[in-house]
């Protein structure tokens, strides 16, 4: 019996919470509560203001008034605990409606006579009002904050304890941080690392080099200087880590500040460039340490997002090579301008099940289909493009590897040639809206069996262009190395730093163009809507890199010294590879109407009949069974369709000796390189608004 009493009480306090929780009964709690306010906020305003205590009638007034003011502007939807900016703007609009409609009442009364109060009343009852409802609100805040500090303290700093706890660490300690950027991405970081114990922060001041923002204090924290004096204020503040929040900088601003910072004995971290910020899924900072993509950051690309959106939206969209660097990225950026359907096409299983995974993920609403499909077969390939009619084609399927393909020449003419003319064959049979071939730096002056692949590519793709005419559009992007792609340099001195050394590079004069992958993939969304057929697009890449002083950057962002902690070793010059890469061939670069950024060249040209003669002898020298006499003959057409290839002598120009030189002889009757009246194409290339400085070490 007894227990039966003592359950009774509880179960009704349980009742009770249970029923505090529900929202109507907070809001109802909130709106008492505001009620209350106003009625003390009326009575210490008359008595203020006329010197009396006011009459019960008025009050009520005042606080019905009071209410449906409150009510218009939810302030009981204002989660207290949670109050900003914008909870704070619509309380001072309140505050401006408390005061001017009963001005305007006082005004109409003189006609009317119902007794409206004297603005002086009504003007500090509205104030006094809204200043109790801003003050309960602050009180709540500052409550609540402080409850949440004293379950989750922050960790002392390092300058404060200078001997550890028992059982503690120096991981357990706080860092006096300074921010670097006293915008809006610093103050929001700065926001995040008050509000979280757990990420270790202490935020002590900013830095940022506009003059309007010295001296100021931003989230009650104060802009200490400029970044010429880091050292001294790192010194005076006593920092031991330096945050740089300034995600639109370009690369050379963040070398600059990473080559001051290195001789600084603190610990350095970053948010992530514009760039990346907008292509991560919902733009999420992350707290970094400096990657060699920082000190390559390049100012974005702008683009004509509403010709993209235009043409792509409620289109089928197909991408081969989809798996890869570039196709994966091209399947993002093509997503978000809401194709009716997006094809990934490619022959990597497990590459295109993480992209269709990311892609589901991101964007649940896309109607997405995956091919496993290989582009040298052509029955296949006309399966696919019969079953979907893709009005847009992105061909990104390639073999990219240069060494690789000096060892294996017939893999290339298969894959980037003959994979190239099954692709337009079944693009042309469907009758695509525009094609878009992916290229490569390579192709100019190639040196590699990869470059000569490319080119031959182009051609092809020119001759569909020619052969189409206003049915369809065929163009060619070409750009240099991206940033991260698999098998780049990057991530290959990634694994050599990772494995303690040591760090190879080729020849110390050796120089690359590089972009991020998701820059390359905009440049080529972006020549599909802007180039007319025919046409080969090319970014003006800026300044190259020199390798090593791109090994040198990544080892010193790892915390090494080349010399002392790691090794530099030059291996040699691969089969295949060039010291520097080229964009233009000579004489080809001249002046474009098209843009203001944009450059057109005049390459030259091949005949069909030369074009379909030569490819035709390559299909039957794959299938010589002598090794020597097949790499001749490769040699042969290569030399023959791409006078400016110089064959590597330790790749296939290993074969040159042995190979007759082409002659105009070996070709049928009128058949010319260049016959009159064929025009030639032009590339266009696309520069950004800023050059691209070179890479210091």
């Amino acid at each position: 019996m007894t227990a039966e009493v003592n359950s009774q009480p509880q179960s009704l306090l349980g009742s009770l919470l249970v029923v505090g929780t529900r929202p109507n009964v907070r809001q109802a709690v909130k709106l008492t509560l505001d009620a209350g306010l106003a009625a003390v906020a009326w009575v210490a305003a008359t008595s203020l203001v006329l010197g009396v205590l006011p009459t019960f009638s008025s009050l009520l007034i005042w606080v019905a008034f009071a209410m449906v003011v409150n009510v218009a502007f939810q302030h009981t939807r204002q989660h207290y605990r949670l109050m900003g900016y914008l909870e704070l703007r619509s309380l001072l609009l309140s505050m401006l409606a408390l005061v001017l409609v009963p001005a305007g009442l006082f005004l109409l009364d003189r006609q009317v006579g119902l007794g409206i109060q004297h603005p002086n009343v009504t003007l500090c009852g509205g104030l006094l009002t809204v200043l109790n409802w801003v003050g309960i609100r602050a009180a709540s805040v500052d409550y609540f904050k402080h409850r949440y500090l004293k379950k989750r303290p922050h960790r002392p700093t390092t300058d404060r304890r200078k001997t550890l706890r028992h059982g503690s660490s120096a991981n357990d300690l706080a860092l006096r941080t300074l921010i670097v950027g006293a915008g809006q991405a610093g103050a929001q970081l700065c926001q995040e690392l008050q509000s979280n114990p757990n990420m270790r922060s202490r935020v002590v001041g900013f830095v940022d080099d506009a003059l309007e923002k010295q001296g100021v204090r931003i989230q009650g924290v104060p802009v200490l200087g400029t970044s010429e004096l880091l050292p001294t204020i790192i010194k005076e503040s006593g920092a031991t880590q330096v945050i740089l929040a300034i995600p639109s900088a370009p690369g050379s601003r963040i070398r600059a500040l990473a080559k001051i910072l290195r001789s600084q004995d603190v610990r350095v971290k970053t948010l992530p460039s514009m760039q990346s910020l907008l292509s991560k899924e919902g733009g999420k900072q992350e707290l970094r340490d400096i990657a060699i993509e920082d000190l390559l950051r390049r100012d974005s690309i702008t683009l004509d997002l509403d010709s993209i959106h235009q043409a792509l939206e409620n289109s089928v969209v197909l991408i081969t090579g989809a798996g890869g660097s570039i196709g994966s990225e091209l399947a993002r950026q093509v997503a978000q301008f809401n194709p009716s359907r997006l094809i990934l096409l490619g022959r990597g299983e497990n590459s295109l099940w993480h992209v269709e995974r990311s892609l589901r993920r991101q964007f649940p609403e896309l109607v997405l289909e995956v091919e496993l499909c290989d582009i040298r077969n052509a029955n296949r390939l006309q399966q696919t493009f019969e079953t979907w009619c893709p009005q847009f084609v992105f061909h990104a399927a390639a073999h990219k590897h240069v060494p690789y393909l000096e060892r294996h020449p017939e893999e290339g003419i298969e894959n980037n040639i003959f994979g190239t003319m099954n692709v337009l064959k079944a693009a042309k049979a469907i009758g695509v809206k525009k094609f878009v071939n992916i290229s490569t730096d390579k192709a100019v002056n190639p040196t590699s069996v990869l470059g000569a692949t490319k080119r031959i590519a182009e051609f092809l793709v020119l001759r569909a262009s020619e052969e189409e005419g206003e049915e369809g559009q065929y163009v060619s992007v070409r750009f240099g190395n991206v940033l991260g792609s698999r098998g780049s340099v990057i991530p290959l001195f990634h694994d050599q730093i990772r494995h303690g050394g040591p760090l190879t590079v080729t020849h110390p004069d050796m120089t690359r163009y590089f972009m991020t992958i998701p820059e390359a993939s905009q440049l080529v969304l972006q020549a599909g809507i802007l180039g007319q057929s025919g046409k080969v697009f090319v970014l003006d890449m800026g300044e190259p890199v020199h390798i090593v002083d791109l090994a040198t950057d990544m080892a010193i962002l790892s915390g090494m010294t080349p010399g002392f902690d790691i090794d530099i070793n030059f291996s040699g010059i691969r089969p295949g590879e060039k010291l520097f890469e080229e964009l233009f061939m000579e004489n080809e670069q001249r002046p474009s109407d098209v843009h203001a950024k944009v450059f057109e060249a005049v390459p030259e040209t091949r005949s069909r009949k030369v074009l379909e003669r030569v490819l035709r002898s390559m299909r039957e020298a794959l299938t010589l069974p002598d090794g020597m006499l097949r790499r001749q003959a490769i040699l042969n057409g290569f030399m023959e369709l791409v006078p400016a290839y110089n064959p590597s002598p330790s790749g296939l120009g290993r074969y040159l000796s042995a190979a007759p030189t082409p002659t105009l002889e070996t070709q049928d009757p009128g058949e010319e390189l260049n016959p009159e009246g064929v025009v030639p194409s032009k590339i266009v290339v696309l520069r950004p608004n800023y050059p691209f400085a070179q890479a210091e070490s």
